[in-house]
C-alpha cells in the first residue's frame, strides 16, 4: 500500500508545482507586455508634446507688433489697397496666415527679398525668408531712383530688421526679389492670432476682403 500511494502523491506534487510555474510566466509576460506599451505612450506623448512646441514656435517668431516702417522707404503714391483697405492674405509665410482676414497699415515702393541667414543668436538657420525690403539692408542704397535696387541673386548682404529675433546685423544670401508695392498689414489668422504692422506682404500676395 505504500508503494501504491507515494507515486501518485509525487505525481500531484509534480502537476502542482508545473501549474504554479505556468501561472508565474504569465503573470510575468503580461507585466512585459503593459510596461512596453506604456513605454510607446510616453514615447508618442512626448513627441506630440514637442511637435506642439515647435508649432508653437513657428507662430510666434514674427514679433506681435512689426513696429514702424523703416526710415528712407518711399510710401506708394496710389496703391491698389490705400491704407484702411481690408484684404485677404494669400501669403504662407507662416502657420495660418493663407486665408487671413487683414487691415492694410501701410503701402510702399521699394524692392523686396527673400533671404536666407543664420541667426545671430545662435538660432536655426532660416531658408527663404519672405521678406525684407531694400531699406532693410545694411549701407545699400534705397529703391528712389537712386541706387543699387534690385541686387542680384546670390548677394550677400547684412540685415537690419528685427521682424524675428536673432534677425538684426545676421549676414544673408538674398535668394529671390520682387519689384512690386509692399504692405504693412494688421492680420488675424483664423486660429485668433492678432499681429500689428506685419512686415511685409507683396501686392501679388493680397485679394481684396469681398473677393470670392
Amino acid at each position: 500500500m505504500k508503494f501504491s500511494r507515494t507515486p501518485a502523491l509525487a505525481s500531484l506534487v509534480l502537476a502542482s508545482a508545473l501549474t504554479l510555474a505556468a501561472c508565474g510566466d504569465d503573470s510575468d509576460g503580461g507585466h512585459d507586455s503593459t510596461d512596453g506599451h506604456a513605454g510607446h505612450d510616453m514615447a508618442d506623448m512626448t513627441g506630440m508634446t514637442t511637435e506642439g512646441a515647435d508649432d508653437a514656435d513657428m507662430q510666434h517668431d514674427h514679433a506681435m507688433d512689426g513696429g514702424e516702417a523703416p526710415a528712407g522707404i518711399a510710401e506708394t503714391t496710389d496703391p491698389m489697397y490705400p491704407v484702411g483697405t481690408e484684404v485677404t492674405v494669400l501669403a504662407d509665410h507662416m502657420e495660418g496666415m493663407d486665408g487671413a482676414t487683414g487691415t492694410v497699415t501701410g503701402a510702399y515702393s521699394t524692392t523686396a527679398y527673400a533671404v536666407s541667414y543664420t541667426p545671430t543668436d545662435g538660432g536655426a538657420p532660416v531658408s527663404d525668408h519672405r521678406w525684407v525690403v531694400q531699406e532693410e539692408l545694411e549701407g545699400v542704397k534705397g529703391a528712389d531712383g537712386a541706387g543699387d535696387a534690385p541686387l542680384a541673386d546670390g548677394t550677400e548682404v547684412t540685415l537690419t530688421a528685427d521682424h524675428m529675433a536673432g534677425m538684426e546685423g545676421a549676414t544673408a544670401t538674398i535668394d529671390s526679389s520682387t519689384q512690386e508695392t509692399v504692405y504693412m498689414v494688421d492680420i488675424t489668422t483664423a486660429d485668433g492670432m492678432t499681429m500689428t504692422n506685419h512686415k511685409w506682404v507683396t501686392e501679388s500676395e493680397l485679394a481684396p476682403a469681398d473677393a470670392e
